[in-house]
C-alpha cells in the first residue's frame, strides 16, 4: 500500500502552499524537494540554476528523489520539472500517489508575478509566453504521470486538500 502522496505540476500550481496543508491533516510529514536541494546544494535554485547550470540542477533532484522516494508517511511538493526525468516518476510512484496540479497560464503568471520567488525560467520581458510554451510541453508528462488531476485556478488551498483527501478514500486502489 503506498503511505506517499506527491504533489506535481508548474510553478505557481499550488504543490507547496497544498503539501503543507495536506500533510497537516493526513499527518504526515511535509517534504518540499526544491528546499532539499537547496539544502544539500548550498544555495538556492537560481544560483544554482545561473551558476551550476540546469543540468546540475537536474541531478541534485533525482538524487534527492530517490532519498525521499524511499521513506513513507509523507506529502511531497515536488519541483515543477521533476516530471521531464521518467526515473524521478518511477520511482516516486513505487510509494505515492501522484497528484497533477494544474492552473491556467494566467494564474500561473498572476502568481508567479506576485511572489518573492526568483524563478530561473522566468527571466526576461516574455513571461506569459515562456509560461504558455513550457506548459504545454510538460502538460503530457503531468497527464501520465498523474493518478489524479486537480485544477487549482479557482479554489483555496484548504478546499484542494479537502478535494484530494476525498478521491484518496474514495479510491482505495490509490491509497
Amino acid at each position: 500500500m503506498k503511505t506517499n502522496v506527491a504533489l506535481i505540476g508548474f510553478m505557481a500550481a499550488g504543490k507547496t502552499a497544498v503539501a503543507g496543508v495536506l500533510a497537516k491533516k493526513l499527518g504526515k510529514q511535509f517534504v518540499e524537494l526544491d528546499a532539499l536541494i537547496e539544502h544539500r546544494g548550498g544555495k538556492s535554485i537560481a544560483e544554482i540554476f545561473e551558476q551550476d547550470g540546469e543540468i546540475a540542477f537536474r541531478e541534485l533532484e533525482i538524487e534527492l528523489t530517490k532519498e525521499v522516494s524511499a521513506k513513507k508517511n509523507q506529502v511531497i511538493a515536488c519541483g515543477g520539472g521533476l516530471v521531464l526525468n521518467k526515473i524521478n516518476i518511477d520511482r516516486l510512484k513505487e510509494q505515492a500517489v501522484m497528484v497533477y496540479l494544474e492552473a491556467s497560464p494566467e494564474v500561473i503568471l498572476k502568481r508567479a508575478s506576485s511572489d518573492n520567488t526568483v524563478r530561473p525560467l522566468l527571466k526576461g520581458d516574455r513571461k506569459e509566453q515562456t509560461i504558455r510554451e513550457l506548459v504545454r510541453f510538460r502538460q503530457p508528462y503531468y497527464e501520465r504521470a498523474a493518478d489524479i488531476t486537480i485544477d487549482t485556478s479557482e479554489t483555496d488551498i484548504n478546499t484542494i486538500a479537502q478535494k484530494i483527501i476525498r478521491l484518496l478514500q474514495k479510491d482505495e486502489s490509490l491509497y
